[in-house]
């Protein structure tokens, strides 16, 4: 984490004491977040972020501001302060109020917090450990991306305890949802499956922006409900987040996977040539002091 961070219109040490055990939504994980990639200055593909926060934020009660100029312009603050042109950055919108130990002294619905820090590099592939019944596709809130988010980190933990660096989680279906942090994809020939949002995924950037408006020549990708039989006789596996884009799968727990062909490189090139174009034409926006 990098040595200043914002909290609501001011940026300050994280070494500061701003915070305080009477905001619900930091004792109860009541709150909304998002991880945004920086890259040149520009908060890659901002719209999408705030739209889904927007919309969890609705779900879960959580206040959450009008208007995307407001946060846009106080996170590219924290950027600049940071001089963190290129990092991955955490925002969080979190309740001030409600429940039977809120605090006295709350005088905001909600607070707004945000970090950078430095990418991480993921390496050159990832091996998923897999975790039955760990997502439940009829849940009101499935496919949020809520603070309270403890079950994911424990899962992500347990992989790298049993030897692997990700958890491939399923449904009560039995079907492939998503990891704990990662949406998943199998490519046969030139079609590209990821599993529907009635799986229970969360409805990540990366995978909307593929299904939506990164084209490849000749690659098509959709959604399909995915068993795990199915990345057995797929051609290659692969995962999507903001802060991987995609990366192979190179092992999945109990199963036998191949990785032919170039599909998710050739879908990676398209990806990138996207997000530089999209930097182009929102570069130069000057950061409101």
């Amino acid at each position: 984490m990098h040595q200043l961070f914002l909290h609501n219109d001011n940026v300050l040490d994280t070494h500061s004491k701003t915070l305080s055990a009477g905001q619900t939504g930091l004792l109860n994980g009541w709150g909304v977040f998002s991880t945004i990639r920086v890259e040149e200055g520009v908060l890659f593909a901002f719209e999408r972020h705030w739209e889904r926060m927007r919309h969890d934020a609705r779900l879960m009660h959580v206040p959450f501001p009008n208007d995307p100029a407001w946060l846009k312009s106080r996170l590219l603050r924290l950027i600049e302060a940071n001089s963190a042109l290129n990092a991955t950055l955490r925002v969080a919108v979190v309740r001030n109020h409600g429940g039977f130990f809120e605090g006295p002294d709350q005088t905001r619905d909600f607070d707004l917090i945000a970090f950078t820090t430095n990418r991480n590099p993921w390496g050159d592939s990832v091996r998923l450990a897999i975790k039955p019944f760990a997502r439940y596709a009829q849940n009101e809130f499935a496919g949020a991306k809520i603070l309270s988010w403890a079950h994911n980190l424990t899962w992500y933990e347990e992989a790298h305890q049993r030897g692997f660096d990700e958890m491939l989680l399923l449904n009560e279906r039995g079907e492939a949802s998503e990891c704990t942090s990662a949406n998943i994809f199998a490519a046969r020939g030139r079609e590209v499956w990821t599993p529907p949002l009635t799986s229970g995924c969360l409805p990540g950037v990366t995978r909307a922006l593929a299904l939506e408006e990164v084209r490849a020549p000749g690659i098509t990708v959709l959604e399909k409900t995915l068993l795990p039989k199915d990345l057995e006789s797929a051609d290659q596996v692969f995962i999507s987040s903001t802060t991987r884009d995609f990366l192979p799968v190179s092992e999945i727990e109990g199963l036998k996977i191949r990785n032919h062909g170039a599909v998710m490189q050739e879908l990676s090139k398209a990806f990138e040539i996207y997000r530089q174009a999209y930097v182009a034409a929102h570069a130069g926006i000057a950061v409101p002091k």
